[in-house]
């Protein structure tokens, strides 16, 4: 597993899970570039963005963490 943070939230890449089916590239191109290494940059899109893309990513390679405290609301 791969991470990346924009410092709200990370972005946890599982590249075993992934189908590529291309989904997060066509949704937040500035965020996820096959041809840039590292090939996601978390800080392109807002956290709630990211979120809504990341939900949607149809293998489950992509998931997320929490980086706000815990006394925080997060959405």
């Amino acid at each position: 597993m791969k991470e990346y943070s924009n410092g709200e939230i990370t972005i946890i890449w599982n590249p075993v899970k992934c189908i590529h089916s291309g989904v997060c590239v066509r949704t937040l191109p500035n965020v996820y570039n096959t041809l840039r290494h590292p090939w996601i940059d978390a800080s392109n899109a807002t956290t709630q963005e990211l979120i809504n893309q990341i939900d949607r990513c149809p293998s489950g390679a992509l998931s997320y963490r929490n980086e706000r405290k815990e006394n925080q609301q997060f959405f």
